[in-house]
């Protein structure tokens, strides 16, 4: 698999996931969906899962970084209705980083597991 292809895609993901797009995440799924699915399709018999499953990865914390901009200031009750403890969605709401950064700590990763963005119908582009 060629970095270049994998640019491109990471190019063309960033397009539709912009923060300041203004979609819901349903929306930005579905237009997902139709690129990974055909990207799937065509590296899909690749041999190396490895960089497959880093860009599964990627996928995913670009929508974790989408939704907690989207959540705002509100964030913190969402982590606590989705289930996450009060000390650790404190930590998380309350926390000087960036969403970027934000969207790999474990209150994140709680309140918007895999399973989650798999329910949505978002795509997985490793074989299973």
């Amino acid at each position: 698999m060629a970095d270049k292809a994998i640019a491109t895609l990471k190019d063309k993901v960033r397009a539709i996931s912009v923060r300041t797009r203004g979609r819901r995440l349903t929306q930005i799924i579905e237009e997902l969906r139709e690129l990974l699915l055909g990207w799937k399709a065509y590296f899909g018999i690749a041999e190396v899962q490895s960089p497959l499953r880093e860009l599964d990865q990627w996928v995913r914390r670009r929508l974790r970084c989408y939704i907690w901009k989207q959540w705002n200031r509100s964030g913190y009750r969402q982590l606590r209705k989705r289930g996450v403890s009060r000390n650790l969605a404190w930590n998380t709401a309350k926390s000087a980083h960036g969403p970027w950064r934000l969207s790999q700590s474990p209150g994140l990763t709680i309140a918007l597991p895999n399973r989650y963005f798999t329910d949505l119908g978002l795509p997985t582009l490793e074989a299973r």
